[in-house]
């Protein structure tokens, strides 16, 4: 009988310490910092790489070829034998495909991600960062060139997605043609003007493309949380796995654009604690924002089933 009560109570702190693991791996908490160990330079980390592709004017819309740039990170390890999630980390305004930094020698954004994934909190993946204004004159910063950036959705269909699915060892090169079948191996995020692009485009536009969403300062012009709902009825089949969003209190231009973000679980039953995460803390409009909501989606999206 001893023996019995014994197994019993065995039994039943092993069911406790497996639920409690299980728990444990469902936890994800959205640091308010970075720590300082993931900033340090990763002894042979990941590589980046200049590239080119064909795209056109969409904001004239007169068909005009043009050959847009971007750079891309491929993961320490990267391999054309394996499979990569792919992430498009967009740009603010005043910004081209360089504003990440991720050229520069030491490169706090390659850095926190080479870190990550080194200890196994990120998932290897591509990370492709577009000069987001889809036109001839994608080199024009200037405010006269702003329309640019609301019509990069036609090229990240037609131009670009396909032609790094073509060229990289992504999900998406097992089916070309069919960029929705790896949707869930694909996501988007920016920041300031890429983060509307991220809402607008992403979330709105192309959420048979991506799955998870990360929004960082997003722009005045983001839309509001009723015509996110509304926009995301047209795509009733489309999971969003995950949409987070973060922004500086001290931001106080930025702080009502993404404040739709804030509000969305109220607006949208598509979003709710289980796929959506507001976040809000001291800050600016500046990288020490940026980096950390870097920092966070590519954790975040690590921890994704």
């Amino acid at each position: 009988m001893k023996r019995l009560v014994c197994l019993t109570v065995l039994f039943i702190m092993l069911i406790c310490c497996a639920a409690a693991g299980s728990e444990e791996k469902m936890a994800f908490v959205f640091e308010d910092s970075i720590p300082r160990e993931y900033l340090k330079q990763a002894e042979n980390g990941g590589r980046v790489e200049a590239v080119e592709y064909a795209s056109r004017d969409y904001l004239a819309g007169d068909g005009s070829e043009t050959v847009k740039k971007a750079l891309v990170y491929l993961p320490e390890g990267y391999s054309a034998e394996n499979r990569y999630d792919v992430l498009i980390l967009c740009h603010g305004i005043g910004g081209d495909e360089h504003e990440w930094g991720f050229s520069k020698p030491d490169s706090e954004g390659k850095n926190i991600l080479d870190n990550l994934i080194r200890k196994g909190e990120a998932r290897p993946m591509i990370v492709v960062m577009p000069n987001g204004r889809s036109t001839v004159r994608f080199t024009d910063k200037s405010m006269n060139n702003m329309q640019s950036f609301y019509v990069f959705g036609q090229e990240l269909r037609n131009d670009l997605l396909p032609w790094i699915d073509a060229h990289y060892a992504t999900y998406g090169s097992d089916t070309p043609g069919d960029l929705k079948a790896s949707r869930n191996h694909r996501f988007m995020a920016g920041l300031s003007m890429g983060g509307m692009q991220t809402i607008n485009i992403g979330l709105c536009e192309c959420p048979d493309l991506f799955s998870a969403f990360g929004a960082f300062s997003a722009a005045p012009t983001t839309y509001t949380a009723d015509e996110i709902n509304v926009r995301l009825k047209q795509f009733p089949d489309e999971e969003i796995r995950y949409f987070y969003s973060l922004c500086g209190l001290q931001d106080n231009l930025y702080f009502a654009g993404s404040g739709a973000a804030k509000e969305l679980p109220a607006h949208c039953g598509r979003f709710t604690e289980e796929n959506w995460h507001w976040q809000e803390r001291a800050g600016g409009h500046d990288f020490n924002i940026w980096y950390l909501g870097l920092y966070n989606f590519a954790r975040l999206l690590g921890s994704l089933e």
